[in-house]
């Protein structure tokens, strides 16, 4: 007798779970912790705070992902393998209230807008789930193809650093040593996905990744200076550095970055679909999109950020192929335990970028075919609209990954909806897909969307 449960909803052995919750959470770490560092520095907390906007940060992306991925209520959780974590769409507007009005009374106010952001989000989540069917497969492969691209700056970045600035370079961008440990670990997950079987060829990016990391201490590029200064425990309750602070303006600009941040996330969740052969009916898109908002209000209670899918993770499960939902609730689970453990976090934050940069260009790679896969079966021979469609919507959402300054003569107001280049190529695609094709055409993929919802 088969089994007829779906893949997404598979139950894998305890073990198995671990280990590729474990390479989820490794994959995601680094951004998670990259917006509470760079948050709390520009706030000037002291370093025991910035630990705590740390830890709480893991704590709530731990908890948050549980609701995503379990979808335990009818109103929250869009039950696919996704982790949730901090959006960077959120840093710009966080550091000019930072360096407006810095310290607790910042704070305040950045959690203030987060709250009301959240609040607000929840209640539009609906609103933002009837654009389904504005996203047939032109527009959507073309979003992800972009998302894919635009993820791959982060990768390469992760090998080679960042130059700091025409004036103050990095001494050590483009490292030599640092490069080559991204070569071992991209060679090392290329080897074992070729030559290995079954779970072990699941865990390939996990593999290589430990790799990288024992290849690192030997170079002497990894310290655990952190994990000793760390502590063993932490409680992490609300309100523990400020209390909100509510301004309608600040919730208004906060609520601006959130619908950029819903729409990049329909993205992320009808490629998920996509990859896991589940198709998403608007109810379940609304519940995704809800749980976008819910862990928005959670973070800011929690004296965090807005959270959001992330889009690196998406490409972990095209990479492995394995798409429980259940792995990704393992996740949830480590990066709980990683909030209350703060020697835990430090050890995996210890992690060298240039070891996450080999698996990164696999990853972010596989986002981008997945893109170009659901191109592949769109009808261009018949319907020549579509090549300018994706033309055009991939080049201008390529314009902040090229040009990253683009948006210096224009007002600062407008800078958190235009620096995403997800964002620009979903407007560009969606409006120019609505001039030469209409709402109507070529929609199969919102025709099974709505045959969907009207099972529920």
């Amino acid at each position: 007798m088969t089994s007829q449960v779906h893949p997404v909803d598979e139950v894998l052995p305890f073990g198995k779970l671990t280990a590729l919750g474990l390479q989820h959470v490794l994959v995601m770490y680094a951004g998670a912790v990259a917006v509470p560092l760079i948050v709390g520095r520009a706030l000037n907390l002291p370093p025991e705070q910035v630990a705590h906007l740390i830890s709480a940060d893991l704590f709530v992306c731990g908890l948050v992902t549980l609701i995503q991925a379990l979808g335990a209520t009818q109103w929250f959780g869009i039950k696919l393998p996704v982790m949730m974590g901090v959006t960077f769409a959120s840093v710009a507007p966080m550091v000019s209230i930072a360096q407006s009005t810095g310290g607790n009374a910042g704070a305040g106010l950045i959690f203030g807008s987060v709250i009301g952001a959240g609040v607000i989000s929840i209640l539009i989540a609906p609103v933002i789930s009837r654009m389904l069917r504005f996203f047939p497969p032109v527009v959507t492969g073309s979003i992800i193809a972009v998302i894919g691209i635009s993820l791959m700056r982060v990768g390469v970045n992760w090998i080679f650093g960042n130059p700091v600035g025409p004036t103050v370079p990095n001494p050590k961008y483009a490292d030599l040593s640092g490069a080559a440990v991204s070569g071992i670990v991209l060679l090392s997950i290329l080897l074992i996905a070729r030559f290995a079987k079954g779970f072990i060829a699941n865990i390939s990016v996990l593999m290589g990744i430990l790799i990288g990391g024992v290849i690192s201490v030997a170079m002497g590029l990894m310290n655990f200076d952190k994990v000793a200064k760390a502590e063993w425990f932490t409680v992490v309750l609300p309100f523990q550095i400020a209390m909100p602070v509510f301004d309608p303006i600040l919730i208004l600009t906060m609520s601006l970055v959130m619908i950029v941040v819903m729409i990049e996330s329909t993205g992320m969740f009808l490629a998920l679909g996509d990859m896991t052969k589940r198709e998403i009916s608007q109810d379940e898109l609304t519940r995704g999109l809800r749980t976008d908002g819910l862990g928005t209000l959670i973070g800011g209670i929690f004296n965090t950020f807005p959270y959001t899918s992330f889009s690196q993770n998406v490409g972990l499960v095209a990479v492995t192929g394995v798409m429980s939902r259940w792995v990704c609730v393992a996740g949830g689970a480590i990066l709980i335990i990683l909030g209350v453990l703060p020697k835990m976090g430090a050890l995996i934050e210890s992690l060298p970028t240039v070891v996450l940069g080999g698996a990164g260009l696999v990853m972010f790679g596989m986002v981008a075919s997945t893109g170009i896969r659901i191109l592949s079966n769109v009808d261009f021979r018949d319907n020549k609209h579509n090549a300018m469609i994706v033309a055009v919507s991939i080049g201008v959402g390529m314009i902040p990954l090229v040009a990253p300054n683009f948006r210096q003569w224009m007002p600062h107001s407008i800078h958190p909806l235009i620096e995403s280049g997800i964002l620009l190529a979903s407007i560009t695609a969606v409006v120019l897909n609505l001039f030469f094709n209409g709402a109507a055409k070529d929609n199969s993929a919102a025709i099974n969307a709505a045959r969907q919802a009207d099972a529920h």
